[in-house]
């Protein structure tokens, strides 16, 4: 539709120039004669070039460089600029190119012979030529400058669409992997539970349900509030707490302002659950999981820090929890956001999500 729109516009246009032109110029003929003749001419070569589009087109001219396009668009433009110019001749708008009206053309004849015949015969038909192809060559040039410059367009389009398909499958991929460990792991504690508690291990099968719903509601969503993934927290600190006992005791402060900012899913259930896997339950005492988040500067910050057994030997490198929490973070959330795992003293750790807040 666009392009047939700008045929009709481009043509309609450069009829009406040229009517105006020849009426300015006094070519001797009716005006409604001028106009239907441009107008011919005009449409004959809205046909042309339509006709040239669909053999560009077949033969993929827009993949050809520089130096092999432009003998073709010049011999193209000369092939349909000729028999618009031979029919041109036969009209009363003959000199409008041209400049040699009826009248001079009787009198080049008579005074010229065959000299004259010549001139007549040739010249206006050459400059006829000449003034089509170049108005066909400008046809050309506008035609693939619109259509690069859509195909560009097009191409960044399927750039980005490729791109956000790619994030997707990434961060499903990431989820798929983060929600059986935390399944393995919630299912130890349950089983750790049966023989010497079973009231202890139904509290924790129904605490485990509620956890279960939350991860398959949450299936169709990348991030959440703070408030609700801390909701999914306690009921894991629940589950862990029938396990651990009074070996788990747990420091809340969190800001009020904190609470309604979002989140990738998981992410600090994730953090919460390594704190306690290779950090309070490896403690033979237990100890204090704190957990604080505020934002400054537009910066949600959350802190995770819990004791853990006492090491001299090098920090371990992050589980695949927390390396997969950590992609999903950039993903969602790009490079400003971070997930970092502090474990330079050697009887704690600390871990620290930075997530930025738009204004």
């Amino acid at each position: 539709m666009a392009y047939w729109l700008c045929q009709v516009l481009g043509w309609g246009f450069n009829a009406f120039s040229q009517t105006y032109s020849a009426v300015a110029n006094d070519i001797a003929a009716p005006t409604v004669q001028i106009a239907v003749e441009v107008a011919s001419l005009n449409a004959l070569a809205l046909i042309f070039t339509h006709l040239l589009r669909g053999y560009m087109k077949r033969h993929d001219w827009h993949m050809l460089g520089v130096a092999a396009m432009l003998p073709r668009a010049f011999g193209a433009a000369l092939l349909f600029g000729f028999p618009i110019a031979l029919i041109m001749r036969f009209m009363s708008v003959a000199m409008l190119w041209t400049g040699t009206s009826p009248e001079d053309q009787q009198a080049i004849e008579e005074i010229g012979g065959d000299v004259g015949r010549f001139f007549i015969s040739s010249d206006p038909l050459l400059i006829g030529t000449m003034n089509w192809s170049a108005a066909i060559v400008l046809w050309q040039i506008m035609y693939f400058t619109i259509t690069s410059l859509r195909d560009r367009r097009l191409g960044e389009l399927r750039q980005s669409e490729l791109a956000r398909a790619l994030k997707v499958a990434e961060l499903r991929l990431l989820k798929s992997q983060l929600n059986p460990h935390f399944l393995f792991n919630s299912l130890n504690s349950v089983r750790a539970l049966i023989a010497d508690d079973p009231t202890g291990a139904q509290k924790a099968v129904t605490q485990l349900a509620r956890t279960l719903r939350y991860t398959l509601t949450a299936g169709q969503e990348e991030v959440v509030s703070l408030e609700r993934e801390l909701e999914i927290v306690a009921d894991y600190l629940e589950l862990e707490s029938l396990r651990l006992g009074e070996r788990l005791r747990i420091e809340r402060t969190i800001s009020s302002e904190a609470r309604f900012a979002h989140i990738p899913v998981m992410l600090l259930q994730t953090v919460v659950e390594n704190s306690i896997k290779h950090g309070i339950a490896e403690l033979p005492q237990g100890g204090v999981l704190r957990i604080s988040a505020e934002i400054r500067e537009q910066m949600l910050t959350i802190e995770v820090a819990n004791p853990r057994p006492a090491s001299h030997s090098p920090a371990p490198s992050p589980g695949v929890g927390l390396r997969n929490a950590a992609e999903r973070l950039r993903l969602l959330f790009g490079a400003a956001a971070a997930l970092d795992l502090d474990l330079s003293r050697p009887d704690s750790a600390l871990a620290r999500i930075r997530i930025p807040q738009s204004g």
